[in-house]
């Protein structure tokens, strides 16, 4: 099945579709420097915390590529790649899958075996290094999107024994599909997976204001791909659940995440809280699906994570294409109206950050994660090597 790219790449060229267009144009922005990069993570052109990471590792892939690094010795080369990195790691402070890449990137760069070696072939070396991490960076994103999505739906399925007879439906929340990852999705991965295993019912999708990236977004793929599926507003999840949670057979709230930190809190798209919250009272099952590159294990509890705060215009403004008097949509056109008096105070987080006890599951590439006896996520299956080192730490 054909899915969406949001991001297309070979080596020395990256495009990165313009999500701000859609639904009603596919228009890809050619990226080359970390200047670029840092733009169109900030302005949203793309988003999604898989997409940020791979965007901004490949974004300066392509600029090194193209001569644009001017230092000759290698600690001189090292430095650079390593400013340039600290400074697109500020486009987005909240999803940790961004801090995570330059983490790699960056020991790639210093890791490299340049004893012995004259400048020229040093700095040729280390560039080569970096970009071979950057690649397999997007390479590793589709293979671990994949596994989320079969582990997902296999933990679902036993759940609710779930059968082509007996299928389920969930609901998820923001965008978490090809439009935010390198392809398949995390969150909408699962949903995706479900599907092509005829055990999904139905895909809601909440429009998820300010930014409307469920609106946007993920009607946009669910329609694409011919998954069942239907639109509702932030707040009618609750009604959603009321009425229609034993009809519908809705099983599951599938969301994904910016950060994960080690005791299971998670961070995501503002208005996941009031979701889980909503699940916890239906007794409907609330599933985080999250690569391990979002999981933060030096973060211990939620109340630590940095929340983003955006512009007070996203909620008292909204923009999009024109829409004629017969109903059709003229994509030359765009308009800006308000939609609150622009003297009304604003407050606007990007993210809320869930509490670990309405989670049910944490779905990773390597398995899903759900609490122990003690009723806490124990992540060192997942991650032995990480986790010995946090509690090598506290020790």
């Amino acid at each position: 099945m054909a899915t969406l790219q949001a991001i297309k790449y070979s080596r020395g060229k990256l495009l990165v579709l313009d999500q701000l267009r859609l639904p009603h144009e596919n228009h890809y922005d050619e990226v080359s420097t970390a200047e670029e990069a840092f733009d169109c993570i900030r302005s949203m052109r793309v988003r999604g915390a898989p997409a940020i990471a791979i965007v901004a590792a490949l974004a300066h892939a392509v600029e090194l590529h193209h001569g644009g690094c001017t230092a000759t010795t290698p600690e001189e080369v090292i430095s650079h790649i390593e400013s340039r990195l600290d400074y697109l790691k500020e486009s987005r402070p909240t999803a940790v899958d961004l801090s995570n890449a330059i983490a790699l990137l960056k020991e790639a760069s210093k890791a490299t075996r340049i004893e012995g070696l004259a400048h020229p072939e040093a700095k040729e070396a280390i560039l080569n290094a970096y970009i071979a991490k950057a690649e397999k960076i997007l390479e590793e994103d589709l293979h671990n999107n994949t596994s989320i999505g079969a582990h997902g739906a296999a933990w679902l399925q036993q759940q609710y024994n779930a059968t082509p007879d007996r299928k389920i439906s969930v609901l998820t929340h923001c965008n978490t599909g090809s439009l935010a990852t390198s392809g398949h999705g995390t969150a909408l991965g699962i949903i995706r997976t479900l599907h092509s295993q005829n055990l999904l019912q139905h895909a809601y999708c909440t429009e998820t204001r300010p930014y409307n990236q469920g609106s946007r977004l993920t009607s946009y793929e669910l329609v694409f791909e011919g998954i069942p599926s239907t639109l509702i507003t932030d707040s009618m999840a609750g009604a959603l659940f009321n009425l229609h949670r034993e009809r519908m057979n809705i099983g599951a709230v599938i969301v994904g995440a910016d950060r994960v930190v080690r005791n299971g809190d998670t961070a995501n798209k503002i208005g996941t809280y009031a979701l889980a919250v909503l699940a916890r009272h239906h007794g409907v099952k609330f599933v985080v699906a999250a690569p391990t590159t979002s999981i933060d294990l030096e973060t211990e509890t939620g109340k630590s994570i940095e929340i983003e705060e955006r512009k007070r215009e996203e909620l008292t403004q909204i923009s999009g294409a024109v829409v004629n008097a017969d109903g059709t949509v003229d994509t030359s056109k765009t308009a800006r109206v308000a939609i609150a008096d622009q003297r009304i105070g604003v407050w606007n987080p990007a993210f809320d950050v869930t509490p670990n006890e309405l989670i049910d599951a944490i779905v990773t590439e390597k398995g899903t994660v759900v609490k122990g006896a003690d009723g806490k996520f124990d992540f060192s299956q997942v991650l032995p090597e990480r986790w010995a080192a946090v509690v090598a730490k506290q020790m």
